[in-house]
């Protein structure tokens, strides 16, 4: 088959159902929601200083509008519905070879909020199918699925979701890579007038956050306003750089240029309440555990040892001084 009948082909399935009458399988809950608003690491609705503050009170029975595909999930069962057309589209790539998958990105639109017993039906289409793209991972073609959510009959939502299915790259075809750097040439953070201060403050090995002058709510990584109450003002706290390891991940593979894997990247609960990612390190990355606690310190990558210098740009140019976090196990 020519890349031409291909691509005809799959154009074919644009616009043909995904799912068909999907269903969540449950109603809107509280129990979800607040299970939801820990894991991320967000206040629940009404759990805020709304109604303390004069404003106009939070509603407690409002779900987050971020879990609106959490509704739909059809869990470990697989989603009720799903139209043959996406079954077929699936099996024509794989014929072609394109037997592997990554989700890339998904775009939602709220129409209304989601209320607890709303119940949740949904359809989807297939919404669009890209010409064959070669990317790093291999050779493919984006999918596309539209995705309508309707509570108690009313649409509430739309959810894009994206997934490109590909051929793997076979090892030599794709272009010869970057010749790995040492840890000395890490990639140096980008910096721009958002958190220029930041970046100011750990070259003068100080950590700090910012506290709304507003309503002083801390927060951390730098905004240019308050996510709590909206206010554009703010000052800079320096941070004691005590904490705790909230979750973490242990890189193997890929490998990253910079680091030597296996490296650990964790995010940190500060004592000030606000959390950042940053590397662990003072214990193998095997060890590490969620609660260990942990110390900031300073470490210089590149250039010469002391201060960060800085060129003409104002970005540094003899190395780059960067925040980690040394983690203690009990006993030790």
């Amino acid at each position: 088959m020519t890349v031409a009948d291909l691509s005809a082909q799959l154009t074919a399935y644009e616009g043909r159902p995904a799912v068909l009458g999907g269903r969540g399988r449950d109603p809107v809950d509280a129990a979800m929601i607040r299970h939801w608003c820990e894991a991320m690491g967000v206040q629940e609705p009404g759990a805020g200083p709304g109604a303390e503050s004069g404003a106009e009170p939070q509603r407690q029975d409002v779900a987050p509008p971020a879990m609106l595909q959490v509704w739909i999930m059809g869990g470990l069962s697989g989603t009720v519905g799903r139209a043959t057309a996406y079954e077929e589209l699936v099996a024509l790539l794989d014929r072609a070879g394109c037997t592997a998958v990554v989700a890339t990105d998904c775009e939602q639109e709220y129409l209304r909020p989601l209320r607890t017993g709303d119940e949740i039906t949904f359809d989807a289409v297939i919404e669009s199918v890209s010409p064959r793209k070669t990317t790093a991972l291999g050779t493919g073609h984006f999918i596309t699925t539209r995705t309508e959510i309707r509570a108690n009959g009313e649409l509430v939502g739309i959810h894009r979701f994206r997934v490109l299915r590909y051929a793997p790259a076979r090892a030599g075809a794709a272009a010869a890579p970057a010749p790995a750097l040492s840890p000395a040439e890490r990639p140096r953070p980008v910096i721009n007038r958002d958190n220029a201060g930041f970046w100011e403050g750990v070259a003068g090995h100080r950590l700090l956050i910012q506290r709304c002058t507003a309503c002083g709510r801390q927060r951390f990584p730098w905004l240019p306003g308050c996510g709590e109450c909206g206010s554009p003002l703010w000052e800079a706290v320096e941070a004691a750089g005590e904490g705790v390891v909230f979750s973490y991940v242990v890189m193997h593979h890929p490998p990253v240029p910079g680091f030597g894997a296996p490296f650990a990247v964790g995010l940190i609960e500060l004592v000030e309440g606000v959390r950042m990612i940053s590397n662990v390190v003072g214990v193998e990355p095997g060890r590490i555990r969620i609660g260990m606690p942990v110390t900031l310190e300073f470490v210089r990558y590149g250039g010469r040892s002391g201060g960060p210098s800085r060129g003409p740009s104002g970005g540094p140019s003899g190395g780059q001084e960067l925040p980690v976090f040394r983690a203690y196990e009990e006993g030790l």
